[in-house]
């Protein structure tokens, strides 16, 4: 299920910056949660697990079973909205997943995405956003008008665009120490930016709903592009500054 992935001198560069003690698996399969039994083969790699769990208060009464298995005392490794390449820290040491559905995708991206997943596990953060929102994930609940599935959908890209207000100065001062890896957080940006011109209209025409938008439009955080309304107000030094708090109000404001 699990090989260790060999990395460029830049990605091992990173690591050794970021994350040093992470183990970077390939895996033979996509997931977005892995499977209980696949879930504990990783136990033969690792020294040692450490399930996470959170209070069922911090729960709305129609968050989605994942999030529920998620906060109690199963391990629960990966889950929807992690990306190509997802990490978790409840193994000892850290370990980030390199999905099979990267088959494909240019070296250089694929690059990229693991040298993200090791800025993010250096920095401490919450691996999701339910360590981020905590007890305030029942208030941002409240603030938005959408079932359980959309509100975790929102979650998960406010909390994307939290991480990407912490990681993207790395990834700027790149061009001139990792130039490869640089050249590939410059490439992705340029790429989506067209699409993120064009979101406002999108959603005018509900061609995209509010939580697409929302997933879309919080991905570019970490690639400092303009953000349109509501979504620029995300983009600010209050969020970085106040998170879940802020995050909440935000959503308040956009819904009231």
């Amino acid at each position: 299920m699990f090989e260790e992935r060999s990395l460029s001198g830049e990605v091992a560069a990173v690591r050794e910056a970021h994350a040093p003690d992470a183990l970077v698996l390939d895996t033979e399969s996509d997931f977005e949660t892995l499977a209980p039994e696949r879930a504990e083969d990783l136990g033969l790699l690792v020294d040692a697990l450490d399930p996470a769990t959170y209070p069922t208060e911090w729960l709305p009464e129609d968050a989605p079973e994942l999030l529920r298995r998620y906060a109690s005392t199963d391990f629960t490794v990966g889950m929807p909205g992690d990306g190509s390449v997802a990490w978790t820290r409840q193994t000892e040491p850290p370990v980030a997943f390199v999905k099979a559905r990267v088959q494909g995708s240019p070296e250089a991206f694929v690059d990229f995405l693991v040298a993200e997943a090791l800025v993010e596990i250096g920095t401490g953060l919450p691996e999701h956003f339910l360590g981020f929102f905590e007890d305030r994930y029942v208030d941002l609940d409240a603030a938005l008008p959408f079932d359980g599935g959309s509100v975790y959908q929102i979650a998960a890209a406010l909390y994307d665009a939290y991480r990407g207000l912490h990681t993207r100065e790395v990834f700027a001062d790149w061009n001139d120490e990792h130039p490869r890896l640089f050249e590939a957080w410059r490439d992705a940006g340029e790429r989506i930016e067209p699409r993120l011109e064009g979101l406002p209209g999108s959603m005018a025409r509900d061609e995209t709903d509010f939580a697409d938008a929302a997933e879309f439009a919080c991905a570019a955080v970490k690639h400092g592009l303009e953000l349109p309304a509501p979504f620029a107000a995300l983009d600010t030094e209050a969020y970085r500054d106040h998170g879940p708090a802020y995050a909440v109000k935000w959503a308040e404001k956009t819904f009231e």
